[in-house]
């Protein structure tokens, strides 16, 4: 019994030796390993990993939405010398007190027009869509409805859609495409026409142009063949005095921060580029009287 005690100690202390003998190689490896570059080089290397990610965060992510990414830099700017203001709504604004919204006031100039979302794609109508476009008109202000352009279906197929749920009326403001993305593996001629397809089917249905609704760099990138230049522009460019897009708009979108009674959390204001008589002169079956 005492001999296989003495040797089971031997063991446990041959044993305790070899895994601090371990240990200590494996710290002596890892010292060497991290002394082998000067202290800089290690601050050089992690600046590089942090600088690789913000750009690869930017380049996915804020790049091509970097306009709605503004309200992070302060408080919404309100351009002056406009009169005519008005705000886009969708279901993000959730249920809208429409009594309060009536009286709300942007700059002190009341609101005179509202766009809502209606549909995207081939199978999304927006859930408040109905509701909010009755209410709108319910209300007394100049309503639209606006469309939100897909890559996943055909141009063909998004009119339809759009037409099949989306019933104008007089005194309303014209079709809207909302457009913001170019498919990667389409030419830009390819794109056009399907814009265009768009647009014509659209245009066949309510005998009115179509408004365009994108950001200013998007209609100079994808948009500049003087075809598109028939069309309304509804022109997104947040947290400027004045708008960069040299061509004619009527309508600007300038922030998507803005605050009303009424609604809940952030809505996109607008102005319109005009008196109140020619938004007017806009909508859909307009006479003069």
């Amino acid at each position: 019994m005492m001999t296989g005690t003495r040797n089971k100690n031997t063991y446990n202390r041959h044993t305790t030796s070899t895994n601090r003998c371990g240990k200590k190689r494996r710290s002596q490896t890892r010292a060497s390993f991290f002394h082998r570059y000067p202290r800089w080089a290690w601050w050089l290397g992690g600046l590089g990993v942090v600088a690789l990610y913000v750009c690869f965060f930017y380049y996915f992510f804020v790049g091509p939405f970097g306009f709605r990414w503004r309200a992070i830099y302060g408080d919404a700017k309100y351009p002056e010398g406009y009169e005519i203001r008005g705000i886009d709504i969708s279901h993000y604004q959730g249920d809208i007190d429409w009594e309060l919204l009536q009286n709300a006031m942007i700059e002190k100039c009341p609101i005179r027009f509202i766009l809502i979302k209606a549909t995207e794609g081939t199978d999304r109508i927006d859930p408040k869509f109905k509701e909010n476009f009755r209410q709108a008109k319910e209300y007394g202000f100049i309503r639209g409805a606006y469309h939100f352009w897909s890559n996943k279906s055909s141009a063909r197929s998004q009119a339809y859609f759009f037409l099949n749920n989306v019933y104008l009326q007089d005194g309303d403001l014209p079709p809207v495409l909302d457009i913001e993305h170019k498919p990667k593996d389409v030419s830009l001629e390819d794109f056009q026409r399907d814009v265009l397809t768009w647009l014509h089917i659209v245009e066949d249905k309510y005998h009115v142009k179509p408004i365009i609704y994108t950001y200013y760099k998007f209609k100079t990138t994808y948009l500049n063949e003087p075809v598109f230049n028939d069309y309304p522009y509804w022109i997104a460019h947040y947290y400027v005095d004045k708008i960069e897009y040299t061509g004619e708009w009527k309508f600007w979108q300038h922030t998507d921060a803005g605050r009303l009674p009424g609604i809940k959390g952030y809505v996109d204001f607008n102005i319109y580029n005009g008196s109140y008589y020619d938004l007017r002169k806009l909508t859909i079956g307009y006479e003069q009287d």
